[in-house]
């Protein structure tokens, strides 16, 4: 989690299961003894990545939890490939792994990627399953094993190890956000995420870095839960409380940016170089600097 900093890391509400909406009213509050909102754009499109770095799926609606958002049986990054010793493996040690497309239906869970048959993988697995201790970023987080089909699957899509999908139950302990970062709040909480329950970012702040960009990026680099119009380039920044319908977010800090944005969302291959070292000088410069 190294590199440039840009879009929002918020923390979510205590309450659960507050509904979100494409095209919602987004306000941030502000000021003085009797705080008021403020309106400073709508929501343009929620994105859950139920496998943690793998594809993106798009939603109309989504309910924020503690743990991130959820739009039916798909929940934000409940979904982990790890090497057999249980440590993570993400887009910066496997980049294709971007190529993987998630969706679900019927209680399974479905991976597609190029040259490769579709995965069906239970969403409710057997308890007889065994439940791995992970490793992400120096701490624990246990996970249920998906079964030597995914497992083969994984592994013959990537093509470098044995690796395993494990899945995240919400009777198993999450990992507290504020021992990796220690501006979050006690109550912030995460399953597989690398610290924080939800992102946001504006288009405004995408159409801004493209100006700076030869060749230019998507929303898919930055893999956003929340993308917001309406505001200023890099106002998300700035955001502390954060409300959108019934649902209040605290701003947390600026997502420490690291080399999976470099990574081209249809072809797998990470560049290493662009958009980090523009985020860079932009950080360096002040421009998107809370």
């Amino acid at each position: 989690m190294s590199g440039a900093s840009w879009a929002a890391y918020v923390g979510a509400s205590a309450a659960l299961a507050l509904a979100l909406a494409v095209s919602a009213a987004l306000a941030w509050r502000w000021g003085g003894r009797r705080r008021r909102l403020q309106r400073v754009g709508s929501v343009a499109a929620l994105f859950l990545y139920p496998v943690k770095s793998c594809g993106g799926a798009a939603v109309r609606r989504a309910e924020l939890t503690a743990l991130g958002l959820r739009s039916g049986d798909l929940r934000d990054r409940f979904w982990l490939v790890i090497k057999e010793d249980g440590h993570m493996v993400t887009g910066r040690q496997e980049p294709r792994l971007v190529l993987i497309s998630v969706s679900c239906g019927n209680g399974y869970l479905m991976l597609s990627a190029p040259e490769m048959k579709e995965l069906r993988v239970p969403i409710k697995l057997s308890r007889k399953n065994k439940v791995h201790n992970c490793r992400i970023f120096g701490f624990d987080v246990q996970g249920r094993d998906c079964g030597d089909e995914a497992a083969e699957w994984i592994t013959s899509f990537l093509t470098t190890q044995p690796y395993r999908l494990v899945h995240f139950e919400t009777s198993m302990m999450p990992r507290n956000s504020k021992d990796i970062m220690p501006v979050f709040r006690p109550t912030d909480k995460v399953a597989y995420p690398d610290c924080s329950p939800v992102m946001i970012i504006s288009e405004a702040s995408l159409e801004d870095l493209n100006t700076r960009l030869e060749k230019k990026v998507t929303i898919q680099n930055f893999r956003p839960n929340i993308l917001v119009t309406g505001c200023s380039a890099f106002e998300e920044d700035s955001w502390d409380e954060i409300c959108i319908g019934s649902v209040d977010m605290k701003g947390t800090m600026g997502c420490p940016r690291c080399l999976l944005t470099t990574i081209d969302p249809e072809t797998g291959i990470m560049d290493r170089k662009e958009p980090l070292e523009t985020l860079k000088r932009l950080v360096e410069s002040g421009r998107n600097l809370k």
